[in-house]
């Protein structure tokens, strides 16, 4: 008997690509590489990006909505993916400019002296003058790729081990992952931590040896990377989710206790998923990062990952495609909001500017699908199912 293949038995998965696909393809239509240019650049970008975050949704829904673990710590691991590439990107663009301006002596430079000029152009601006050791791996853009998910995963797998073996669960494991990601951000913002603290790491939009293509096809390039990445771990997500695997998980959620006097290793499997999903955030950072163009501590605050956890929620938690919904519905709003592009609303006596007010409308809206529709957007798309089926 031939057995269907995994993607034809789930249709919401087939869905899912088919939209990304034709989404894909008409920003690409519409750009201004490869189309008529009704998309401007910083749009495709923007795209882009939003691409990424919704990765990062998928891997938190990976956590929270099958595995029941609130994690307040997932966005540590995006943006350590962001600096394992960025420290190559920064570096390899370093040592061109560094190495065209060296060129012009009379005496050619040793490798000594083009590492004095990577190191004095980089860190500079927090008063160093030796190459921190963190930055081993930075001229090898091979090591630094391994490093995106070696990382976070390492990481991840060791605090997850510490915290499941100790049983730590509920309010307690989110604080846990909380304290994680602030006192790494806050290491971070040392100049001594070897990642130039507050001043980050910029420029990571300029890919070395690549000056001469400009930011309209670059953008496209990148679009299509995080499209291709999104289709690629969203098929992995819903393999695991939807097997037996995915059952013993959701078991998990629902009763602990039960599923560990069943035999099953709880641990085990509760230290396979927030690796995984640290791996997958991790990647998705990598991929974001190089569209900003600029990273620094501030972007793995503790708020960024609560911002994680509204959009899983407001899409539909337990849902990977309600994951997605959420990550592009909240982020497209929030650039839309906090852009300026939002008219104001008078009022009598006071005008109310988005900008200012965004935030506490997104913080309502997270409250009120807690309180009264607890699928989210995703549960429109179940209802719609329904009646379908009823049809």
């Amino acid at each position: 008997m031939t057995r269907t293949p995994f993607i034809l038995r789930t249709p919401s998965t087939l869905i899912v690509l088919a939209v990304l696909a034709v989404f894909t393809l008409a920003v690409t239509l519409l750009s201004a590489a490869y189309g008529t240019g009704a998309i401007p650049t910083s749009m495709v970008k923007t795209l882009g990006m939003t691409l990424c975050l919704a990765l990062a949704a998928v891997a938190m829904d990976l956590v929270w909505g099958y595995l029941g673990i609130l994690s307040l710590g997932q966005m540590a691991f995006f943006a350590l993916g962001g600096y394992m590439i960025g420290q190559w990107l920064m570096y390899a663009r370093t040592e061109g400019i560094v190495a065209a301006s060296l060129s012009g002596n009379p005496i050619p430079f040793t490798p000594q002296e083009l590492r004095d000029g990577v190191t004095n152009q980089i860190f500079g601006v927090v008063g160093s003058a030796e190459l921190p050791m963190v930055w081993g791996f930075a001229h090898s853009l091979t090591l630094q790729v391994i490093l995106v998910v070696a990382v976070p995963g390492l990481l991840a797998l060791v605090f997850g081990w510490l915290a499941f073996r100790s049983r730590v669960n509920g309010v307690y494991l989110s604080i846990l992952t909380q304290a994680m990601t602030l006192a790494l951000a806050l290491w971070l913002f040392q100049n001594d931590s070897g990642f130039r603290g507050n001043n980050g790491l910029s420029g990571l939009q300029n890919l070395p040896g690549l000056d001469h293509v400009g930011q309209a096809r670059l953008s496209v390039w990148f679009l299509w990377a995080s499209a291709l990445a999104l289709g690629l771990f969203y098929v992995l997500a819903a393999w695991l989710v939807l097997g037996k695997f995915g059952s013993v998980t959701r078991a998990i959620r629902d009763d602990e206790t039960r599923v560990r006097f069943l035999g099953y290793p709880v641990e085990g499997f509760k230290l396979v998923v927030f690796t995984l999903a640290a791996m997958i955030t991790a990647i998705a950072g990598a991929l974001y990062y190089p569209q900003a163009g600029i990273i620094n501590p501030a972007e793995m605050m503790p708020i960024a990952s609560i911002y994680l956890a509204v959009w899983v929620a407001i899409g539909g938690r337990g849902r990977l495609y309600g994951a997605v919904i959420g990550a592009f519905v909240v982020s497209l709003l929030s650039t839309w909001f906090t852009g300026g592009r939002a008219p104001s609303i008078n009022l009598p006596g006071y005008v109310v500017n988005w900008v200012d007010w965004w935030q506490v409308a997104l913080g309502l809206s997270f409250v009120l699908v807690t309180l009264y529709a607890p699928k989210g957007i995703a549960g429109v798309f179940d209802l719609i199912g329904r009646k379908g089926d009823r049809a």
